[in-house]
């Protein structure tokens, strides 16, 4: 008898243990009325001490939550709490919560208080600004303003919309800082779907790395990146359509459109865009010429530009599947674009041109697909992959030189004059506007595929790998000799990437460590048949292949702490190096790039430290602040070439120009941005970014003394100043209408586009003011805004003192449509 006792006492605890040992994970997303994800809610076990807090998607999970009948309490200060019901019998269940916010509508206030995206990326370690573009997209405001309003960031510009485009990141330029889209190469989709042309509307927003890159990044970079993130979001069903006219005759209009059936997850995103402009802007700045009669130049000439119309259109397109089991997200994705550019001038405004000319096209294919838990709790697979044909067509056949007034260049002296000789229409030298008479096509088949796997091994630390490939087939035609395809010149460019990022946090979460090792492997083939033509016409091939291999160990860190509640601590450094990138190797035609294959790998050693005082708040105000220090040492920096001086007017006609390799390059420097918001009504920001990069080659591979030795590097401005403010008045001419008023200045200071500072090669400072006013119609469908730009029509300089527009006027209506089907 007492054995059968202790036999059922023995079942009875053990079968109590088993049911009440028994765990779920329980896991969802957390989406606000308009079905976005919310980040940082707390979400706990009610009279537990089961708790956790979703992420800047919305997503969150609960782990170890005894089987039974529970109550969940959601809690956050931008929403109001609730309390659910839970029955936890499963080992995984999956419960998505919808909550309402505590503001009924975003547009309503000026938010500087925390956006979790934003907020979690800034104190991450990185070095890195994230520039949102909400507001900018109901204004006729280009992507490529926003960024160079952007602490830290010079957009480089050759003229109006549409012109050639150049980032530079605190010095840092060309192949050492990546462009990407959602991840990929930029360059990936060609020059008719990039920065120039992709509405604020379509993008969720834009991430400015400094320095080191997170895993879903890397590449052969070590001066920072700018990622573009499109929109995603297809939780509810929505549509919004825009368009704008402004001054240059410049036509704007972009639309989208999210449908998601909430049953099967089935998604589809839809978003195009159209621009047009005559880019008719007048120029009379110091690098604006014209050549008289008696061949004589005059500078500040004042002239319209011409020969400089725009026009591009474009579409994407995204199926597939979200929230599913399988996927967080699958979708299957085509990109067409078409592009139209008329070419006004070489590298400088020295000389005009007409009938010089490019057009753009591009089909790009891709494929996206993330599981987070994929197989077991914290693995996470991220594929990107995308497949592009691009192609290129330049044409340049006018053999007449032009003036900046639009006439041919027309030579009648005193001398013909007086001896009776006709007037002599000038031509160029050698037959056509830039070089000899040229139609070129360059067609582009180009492979990039990105891979991401993760692995959280314990809360808080967190392990990846990741590659990346990158294959470029490039053919070049000139089609005014049509030839055979046994006669093409054949380009291909590889690079593989490899590699591995740890990921910790530590210290309550205080601390947040990454830890960076890469490998990379690059190769380049170029064969030109060389042929040799007979007097019949047939040829014999010479064929000559050139073959490049080199591969490299790079590695970088970063580290935030949480001094204090509200101050982080950021620092970060990388050693790497970079591989020429395809244009900078073969030259590009269309932006007056010659080809240099002797161009080596550039290497660059970087340091950054800086801090970030988050929203300080002392009643209505508040107040956040960063700043960071830099030291970057480069060898065989990569950059475009340029004159030692400027001494006649003949040392400023720059048409084109290849990328060099310098020595040894040294820069450092400070940038620093401050926020200021009253009542969330006045939003006011400062930024300003001031370096130093010099050449420190002190003497050359024969040991001369190098006479650029501490020189500024050239063509480069090393100090900028931008500040705007927004202000929100309510209930103006209509209740629940809302109308902001903004002002933005930007300041350049004065650099040389030559090595050796002169009056003829100083590009002077400058100032720029805009203004701006949105209303907001009370249905909160309509709104419509207007802004000024360059509201005092000052001469504005950029690439190689080429002269950006003066004032001008534009108007912009937004319409969306939601919570359709």
């Amino acid at each position: 008898m007492e054995q059968i006792k202790y036999i059922l006492t023995l079942a009875l605890t053990c079968s109590f243990y088993f049911v009440y040992a028994q765990v779920a994970r329980i896991s969802g997303t957390v989406r606000d009325n308009e079905g976005k994800g919310v980040s940082h809610v707390t979400i706990q076990i009610k009279n537990s001490q089961l708790a956790t807090m979703t992420d800047a998607q919305g997503h969150y999970q609960l782990t170890n939550v005894p089987y039974g009948d529970h109550v969940l309490f959601i809690s956050s200060l931008e929403l109001h709490a609730k309390e659910l019901p839970l029955r936890a019998y499963q080992k995984s269940q999956h419960v998505n919560i919808r909550v309402e916010m505590r503001s009924k509508n975003d547009l309503e206030e000026v938010k500087v208080e925390r956006n979790s995206t934003k907020k979690e990326m800034e104190i991450g370690g990185f070095a890195v600004a994230v520039v949102e573009t909400k507001e900018a997209a109901l204004r006729n405001l280009t992507t490529n303003e926003l960024l160079d309003r952007t602490v830290g960031v010079r957009v480089r510009q050759n003229g109006g919309v549409g012109s050639q485009i150049e980032y530079n990141l605190n010095g840092m330029s060309g192949s050492t800082i990546g462009i990407f889209l959602d991840g990929i190469e930029v360059s990936t989709y060609g020059s008719s779907f990039n920065l120039n042309n992709i509405p604020p509307a379509m993008i969720e927003r834009i991430e400015v790395y400094k320095g080191v890159l997170p895993s879903h990044l890397t590449g052969d970079y070590v001066g920072g990146a700018i990622n573009v993130v499109m929109k995603k979001d297809v939780a509810q069903n929505n549509a919004t359509v825009a368009t704008s006219y402004g001054s240059f005759n410049t036509f704007n209009a972009d639309a989208s459109i999210t449908l998601r059936d909430k049953k099967t997850g089935l998604s589809f995103r839809g978003s195009g865009f159209y621009t047009y402009t005559d880019n008719s802007y007048e120029m009379w700045g110091k690098f604006s010429k014209y050549t008289d009669r008696n061949g004589i130049l005059t500078r500040d000439f004042r002239a319209k530009r011409f020969n400089d119309t725009y026009r591009s259109a474009g579409g994407r397109f995204e199926f597939g599947f979200t929230d599913v089991k399988w996927a967080d997200q699958f979708f299957l994705g085509y990109n067409i674009s078409d592009t139209y550019k008329e070419i006004p001038h070489g590298t400088t405004t020295a000389q005009p041109y007409v009938g010089r000319f490019s057009e753009y096209n591009a089909h790009v294919f891709s494929l996206n697909y993330n599981k987070r838990n994929l197989f077991v709790d914290g693995l996470t697979l991220n594929v990107n992959a995308v497949r592009s044909k691009r192609s290129t067509y330049v044409q340049d056949t006018v053999t007449t030189l032009y003036n900046w007034d639009g006439n041919p260049v027309v030579l009648h002296t005193d001398y013909m004059i007086e001896n009776g000789l006709p007037p002599m229409t000038m031509k160029s030298p050698n037959g056509a506007q830039q070089g000899l008479p040229s139609i070129t096509q360059v067609d582009r088949t180009i492979t990039n595929v990105r891979s991401n796997l993760g692995y959280m091994i314990l809360p808080g630390h967190r392990v990846s790998l990741n590659h990346k490939l990158e294959k470029t087939d490039r053919d070049d035609t000139n089609l005014l000799r049509p030839i055979n395809k046994d006669l093409l010149i054949l380009t291909g460019v590889t690079k593989n990437i490899l590699s591995a990022n740890y990921e910790a946090q530590t210290f309550n979460n205080k601390l947040k460590t990454n830890i960076l090792i890469k490998y990379t492997a690059n190769s380049t083939q170029q064969t030109n048949p060389n042929p040799t033509y007979n007097a019949d016409g047939s040829y014999t091939l010479n064929p000559e292949t050139k073959n490049t291999f080199s591969d490299n160990f790079g590695y970088g860190a970063t580290i935030s702490y949480n001094i204090l509640p509200n101050l982080f601590l950021i620092t970060s450094m990388e050693n790497g190096k970079i591989m020429p990138s395809e244009e900078q190797m073969f030259g590009n035609l269309e932006t007056n790039i010659l080809p240099n294959l002797n161009l080596t790998p550039e290497k660059n050693i970087n340091y950054n430290l800086g801090f970030r005082l988050a929203n300080i708040t002392f009643d209505q105000h508040r107040f956040s602040f960063y700043g960071s220090a830099f030291w970057r040492n480069g060898y065989d920096k990569i950059t475009r070439q340029t004159v030692d001086s400027i001494v006649t007017d003949s040392d400023l006609d720059i048409q084109a120009s290849a990328f060099v390799n310098l020595g040894r390059t040294q820069s450092r420097g400070v940038e620093a941005e401050l926020i200021y918001v009253f009542d969330n009504k006045l939003n006011v920001m400062v930024n300003f970014s001031k370096f130093n990069a010099l050449y420190k080659r002190q003497f050359d591979a024969a040991g001369r003394a190098d006479d650029r030795y501490n020189l500024q590097i050239p063509n480069e401005p090393y100090f900028t100043v931008n500040a705007n403010a927004q202000y929100r008045l309510d209930n103006v001419f209509q209740k629940r209408a809302i109308m902001n008023l903004y002002y933005n200045m930007g300041y350049v200071g004065h650099y040389d586009i030559a090595w050796h500072p002169s009056e003829g090669s100083l590009t002077p400072s400058q100032f720029a003011h805009d203004l701006g006013l949105s209303y907001r119609f009370p249905s909160g469908k309509l709104v419509a805004s207007f802004d000024t730009k360059n509201i005092f029509n000052t001469a504005l300089y950029d690439n190689f003192g080429v002269q950006k527009p003066g004032r001008a006027f534009y108007i912009k209506l937004n319409y969306t449509i939601s919570k359709f089907l």
